[in-house]
């Protein structure tokens, strides 16, 4: 079995790289982790070695093909275990990426093919990630923006939140704020970017730093 510290690099390269095929700078690899470079340094060496990175000095990583295969499975054991957490043992979408976190790295391909089933294989989790099949595919997305971009006067539909911070998921789940969850922009205030919207009849202000992590798709009419 690969070592939890392995799988971690291989995510966050896989995100980190996602969007762009740019390679990822070992410093800033560094940083996401909380690691120091020479720890970088070693780690994508023996990744390279077993052929789930390319690796240069001085030039960063990227993933091969065996290794991007590898992250959206260790992505796809994180996301079924969030929505299992949430649809099965009733945690709180707050509550549940740290525990993830820990079962991604103990599960076995028997057991996440298991629990997709009993889900009935679900394309999203609690927080709108895609959930990668078993055989990598990534289910289609709207169209996302983050909330702190969006115009005055439309509608939208949340579609997804960082889910990095826990106090900030909790926050958004108190003030009305979920998956599938309609709103309408109200105004932006330019002095701060803060964002004034609407949920069915009440109104609440985020300021621009929580509107970063909400992403919304727009509502058109038909």
């Amino acid at each position: 079995m690969k070592s939890i510290s392995q799988e971690d690099y291989i995510k966050r390269i896989y995100k980190m790289q996602s969007g762009n095929k740019s390679s990822v700078a070992s410093g800033s690899l560094a940083i996401e982790l909380g690691v120091s470079k020479a720890a970088v340094t070693d780690m994508t060496r023996k990744l390279a070695k077993e052929g789930l990175i390319n690796y240069q000095s001085y030039k960063g990583s990227f993933l091969t093909r065996k290794g991007e295969r590898k992250a959206l499975d260790i992505i796809r054991r994180h996301r079924l275990w969030e929505l299992f957490l949430v649809e099965a043992l009733n945690l709180n979408w707050a509550e549940v990426h740290d525990e993830a976190e820990n079962l991604e790295h103990y599960t076995s391909e028997f057991l996440i093919n298991r629990i997709d089933k009993y889900l009935n294989f679900p394309e999203f989790d609690p927080h709108g990630d895609p959930i990668p099949d078993k055989n990598g595919k990534l289910p289609k997305t709207r169209k996302r923006i983050q909330l702190s971009k969006t115009k005055s006067g439309k509608d939208f539909v949340v579609c997804r939140v960082d889910d990095k911070n826990a106090g900030l998921v909790d926050y958004l789940g108190k003030v009305g704020i979920g998956i599938g969850v309609k709103l309408k922009i109200i105004e932006r205030l330019e002095f701060d970017n803060s964002v004034m919207l609407k949920i069915k009849k009440k109104e609440i202000v985020l300021s621009e730093k929580i509107a970063e992590k909400v992403f919304v798709s727009e509502l058109k009419d038909e």
